[in-house]
Parts: C-alpha cells; structure tokens; sequence
C-alpha cells in the first residue's frame, strides 16, 4: 500500500490535531536547541540572564542618567527591564522562527513531519529563555518595592500569548519568504533595530503625545504599557490600545499561517 502525502494550501483542524499527533517531535526540537544553544558554553543557561540585564544596565545609564528619558515614575531600571524582557522574547522568537526552515533544511529534504513543528519550537526555547531572564526581574521588584496585584499576575498570560502569536505569524511568512529569498536574514537585523525604536521599551508611550496612535500600529505597544501597568502599577491598564494589539497580531498571524501554508509544498524543492 502507497501512501501519498501532499501539503494543504489552508490551515484546518487537521493541522492542530496532527501537531498534537507530532507534540513529543515539537518537544525534542526545543530540547535540541536549549542544548546546541548552550553547549560547550561555561557559564550555560545565564547567558538569558546576561543580555537582557547588561542592556538593561547600558540604557539605565545613558537614557535614564545621561538623557533623563522619563519612565512614568517609575525607577527607570526596572521600567526599562519589563519592556526589555517582552521586547527580546518577541524579537529573539522572531529571528529564531524566520530561520528554522534553513536550519533544518537537511531534516525538511528527508521525513515528513509538520513544518509548522519548527517555528513554534523556535518560539518555545525563546519562551524559556524568558523565564529565566524573568529571575532578575523578581529580584529588582524586591529590591524597589513593587508587588505585583492579582490582575498583573492574571494578565501576563495574556500578554505572553500576544507576543507568541506576533512572533509565530511574523515568523512564518518571513520563514517562508527566507527559502526562496536569503535576503531575510540581512534585513531583519536592521527591521528589528529600527522596530525596538518605535516601540515603547525605553521610553513611556505617552512621550509621542498625539501621534501616540502611530505607535499603537505597533502589535507590540499595546503588550509592553499593559505589562508596565500590570507589574509595576503605574498607570490603569488601557484596555483599548492591548485590544488594537490583540487585532493587529491576530491579523499578522492569520496571513503569515496563509502565507506559509500556501508555499510550503515547495520548501523541500527550493530550500
């Protein structure tokens, strides 16, 4: 008996059940990164810890000593660290994802599996790195008094969620644009840099007074203040620019899963 299996150009219920069928394979690639990642390395798994609190440290002194950047009144350290812990976890994701197809075109070329297996495990292992990272953030809210309320600790989930489906949709149609086109991986770095700086992580987004809406275009914008809002308290949740967010990361993600399933029959031909 002949079995012949062919990709299907829309997203169905099938694709989340076969994911589900496939979860142990999605497990055993976020494994694999986690340890190819921190391999041979010496200090291991702190260096998700090193680079969000060095940036962290680099932006406190030269934006909140040097530039007096304002941070709602808040200590700009911690306020710069919240937006810095979402901001990498998305950005990392994102960067991850759009290069999983070519990180493992030797496996793609061989077995069958669900294509879709790769950018979500790419964003798991980021999502990892956020947790451990989040360690400094507990020890600073020790340290300047802020305890978190009930809502704060409620609405991280949701929060975290956005960020995974951002960097998920954004990642699969660049992931599928990156087999055909290697100009991804030269134009990212420089859209993600230009990205961070219309995005409120080291700054409040009250600063753009009323072109504050072009931020809101931003999926981002809307995660980063709820997040300063809920952990650190600071100002009410707005409720209004995290729905804008919500809408335009579930637009993003919609037609990057199109996107990426309408070409993936091709990936194993062209990659």
């Amino acid at each position: 008996m002949e079995t012949i299996i062919r990709p299907k150009k829309t997203f169905s219920w099938s694709d989340i059940s076969e994911l589900w069928q496939y979860r142990e394979l999605m497990y055993f690639f976020t494994w694999r990164d986690l340890k190819v990642r921190y391999k041979q390395t010496a200090v291991g798994v702190a260096w998700a810890l090193f680079q969000p609190f060095v940036t962290m440290i680099v932006f406190s002194i030269f934006f909140g000593n040097f530039a007096k950047m304002p941070s709602d009144g808040i200590p700009y350290p911690i306020f710069v660290y919240v937006g810095l812990l979402i901001w990498q976890f998305f950005s990392g994701a994102l960067t991850e994802t759009s290069n999983c197809l070519i990180a493992n075109q030797s496996i793609i070329t061989k077995v069958y599996f669900p294509r879709l297996i790769l950018p979500i495990s790419a964003v798991l292992t980021k999502l990892v790195d956020f947790f451990i990272a989040s360690i400094i953030l507990i020890g600073m809210m020790i340290y300047y008094g802020y305890t978190p309320n009930l809502l704060g600790l409620l609405i991280l989930p949701i929060l975290l969620f956005i960020s995974f489906l951002a960097s998920v949709g954004g990642g699969l149609f660049l992931a599928a644009v990156n087999v055909k086109y290697r100009d991804v991986r030269y134009i990212l770095p420089f859209f993600i840099q230009i990205l961070m700086f219309i995005t409120p992580v080291i700054y409040p987004a009250s600063i753009a007074g009323k072109y504050s809406w072009i931020l809101a275009l931003n999926p981002m914008t809307g995660v980063i203040k709820a997040a300063h809002a809920a952990i650190l308290g600071n100002a009410p949740i707005n409720w209004q620019l995290l729905g804008i967010s919500f809408i335009t990361t579930l637009i993003l993600f919609v037609i990057g899963v199109i996107y990426f399933k309408k070409t993936e029959r091709y990936f194993a031909d062209i990659i």
